[in-house]
């Protein structure tokens, strides 16, 4: 008897377990990491890139724009795709997109560019809702499965999804700092397709992890809330009447600002006359790596609205030091001083820009607790 109910007691995790061949939800978010860093890798380097070896008629530029114009417009309808593919099918096909981004860049001319920007605006709108509403049901089917508080299994699935997209900007422009061998005079062609041929690789690796992560649908009231074309649109725009979300837009506005300066005008007209085109790696992987260590502190130093209103403070700061510095006294050197000069610029900026991002986010969830604020936000972010 006594075996017996030893084998019995051992059998109840079995039979708590998930169904017999099914991946644990949270091997599936690894996977999902994991996709997610060998896609953005390359991708973020790649847009670093853009502006500077891209140059004719500013296609590289003006891609950009076509892009985030794109995005902006899809967004609004991404979240009805995502409800139609499901989110694993929307994953697939949003990163669609950054491959044929990628393949572009290796015939970069505007027949190949422009399709391919607005192409890959509509795939960010839809992999950025398929990945929240991946990882919230497989953090919501993990605390269930293992009787955890939704919350915090949520909220440690999220800080390895987030701690491993930080590290994409370091490990994307290190490949473009190992790879591009070029002078001042504009580069290399094959060193840069050799490394667009690197990054194709990477995405197709990311592609690979995200056809093997298991099928989940989307739960909760989405059905609802996408009934209609006109809901969908209230839902959205509800927000937009309370006066604390009206105040946090401008925040909203200058990230993405920033975002397009150091994306655009840092890389080429700071860093690429001082260094070349190969030195964009290296001074955005410092820019990343200090934006990555200052999102990581000013986490952990968060605890309410006053700490992330002074730690948004401190972000500010640091950029108008960098602004002033480049109105008012920045002019182009030689030498040491004049190489060092455009990687203090991205450590600066990569701070200010760790600060102000991981408080957006902060003060967002400190003000707002109604799931509306949450997917308008959400639909802002850059893809």
């Amino acid at each position: 008897m006594e075996a017996q109910r030893d084998q019995e007691a051992a059998a109840v995790p079995l039979l708590a377990a998930p169904a017999a061949g099914r991946r644990s939800p949270a091997a599936d978010a690894h996977i999902l990491s994991a996709a997610f860093l060998f896609v953005f890798s390359a991708y973020s380097a790649a847009q670093n890139l853009e502006s500077t070896v891209n140059t004719k008629g500013d296609l590289g530029t003006f891609s950009l724009g076509i892009l985030y114009t794109s995005f902006t417009l899809f967004a609004v309808v991404a979240s009805p795709v995502v409800t139609r593919l499901g989110p694993k099918r929307a994953l697939v096909v949003g990163s669609s997109g950054y491959v044929l981004f990628i393949l572009a860049n290796l015939v970069p001319t505007w027949y190949t560019m422009v399709p391919a920007s607005l192409y890959l605006g509509f795939c960010a709108s839809i992999i950025w809702v398929g990945q929240g509403t991946y990882l919230t049901s497989a953090a919501l089917s993990h605390a269930r499965d293992n009787n955890l508080p939704e919350g915090r299994t949520l909220g440690n699935f999220t800080g390895e999804f987030w701690g491993i997209m930080a590290s994409t900007q370091v490990i994307g422009n290190l490949l473009s700092l190992a790879l591009l061998r070029n002078g001042k005079d504009g580069g290399s062609v094959t060193g840069e397709n050799l490394l667009f041929v690197v990054f194709l690789g990477c995405m197709i690796v990311g592609i690979v992890l995200m056809c093997l992560l298991s099928k989940r649908e989307e739960k909760g009231d989405n059905d609802q809330l996408h009934s209609s074309f006109g809901a969908m649109l209230k839902y959205i725009v509800a927000p937009l009447k309370d006066r604390r979300m009206l105040l946090i837009i401008p925040l909203m506005v200058y990230i993405g600002l920033e975002h397009a300066f150091v994306w655009a005008v840092f890389t080429k007209s700071i860093v690429t006359p001082a260094l070349g085109i190969s030195g964009v790696g290296g001074a955005m992987a410092i820019f990343g790596a200090a934006g990555t260590v200052c999102a990581l502190v000013t986490g952990y130093l968060t605890s309410g609205l006053y700490s992330a209103t002074l730690i948004v403070s401190f972000g500010a700061i640091a950029h108008a030091v960098v602004l002033f510095w480049l109105l008012l006294f920045y002019s182009p050197m030689v030498g040491v001083l004049g190489a060092a000069v455009p990687l203090l610029i991205g450590a600066l900026w990569g701070v200010g820009d760790g600060m102000l991002n991981t408080e957006l986010n902060a003060v967002v969830g400190l003000l707002f607790e109604d799931s509306k604020v949450i997917y308008t936000y959400r639909m802002k972010k850059m893809p």
